[in-house]
């Protein structure tokens, strides 16, 4: 089983999310030498933190996370860099190993699982249909606040699975850590479409109520 540096960080990320870090801690400096020179590429592992805090060690960590691939980066001086990273494939933490000096996993990939409940096309047509009312009132909320309008996801090209196309739709979606967690953990898409679809009714509900 693979073993990847891993960067624990203070928010959970989806599958395709930019991850721009500016890295000045010495343990993660260690880390960022060490993947800029890894023959298989300069990807690391990131999990949401369950308690604790990104600086300083000795964080909780939650064990379903991403990879991440550097994309580009700048060496500030003094040890520091500046990266631009996009996060990959969906990953399970299958052991964790002592931080050395940054923190290591024994890491598996976690495609999407099919347990025999297809989603329809119904249910993915009104998740677009209640995207679409949540942005009406984020809209009405932006105007009245005189903020810049939030534009709508756009839909993914039908083409593409499923599973990807959901992440691709909640990652334009306003919603706290909890339910980004709860989508990145969905086995597959079937319950990846529902736990969707709760965290944008919530997120109706809020709007809803700011409108009042």
């Amino acid at each position: 089983m693979p073993t990847f540096p891993m960067f624990p960080l203070g928010t959970a990320l989806l599958p395709g999310e930019v991850l721009p870090l500016n890295i000045f801690e010495p343990r993660y400096r260690a880390l960022v030498e060490h993947v800029l020179e890894a023959p298989d590429g300069p990807l690391f592992g990131v999990v949401l933190i369950a308690r604790g805090h990104e600086v300083g060690g000795g964080e909780s960590r939650h064990d379903t996370g991403t990879l991440a691939r550097v994309e580009s980066h700048v060496a500030m001086g003094g040890g520091r860099y500046q990266l631009f990273c996009r996060t990959e494939d969906r990953i399970r933490v299958r052991q964790w190993l002592p931080d050395d000096p940054y923190p290591q996993a024994e890491v598996e990939l976690w495609p999407d699982e099919n347990n025999g409940t297809p989603v329809t096309a119904y249910e993915y047509e009104s998740l677009l249909e209640r995207i679409d009312f949540l942005f009406g009132l984020l809209r009405k909320l932006a105007t009245r606040a005189g903020k810049p309008v939030p534009r709508v996801p756009t839909p993914p090209p039908v083409l593409d699975p499923l599973g990807s196309r959901l992440y691709a739709l909640a990652r334009g979606i306003p919603m706290g850590d909890a339910d980004r967690l709860a989508i990145l953990t969905a086995p597959g898409a079937d319950e990846r479409i529902r736990t969707l679809s709760e965290a944008v009714e919530n997120a109706v509900e809020l709007a809803q109520f700011n409108l009042l």
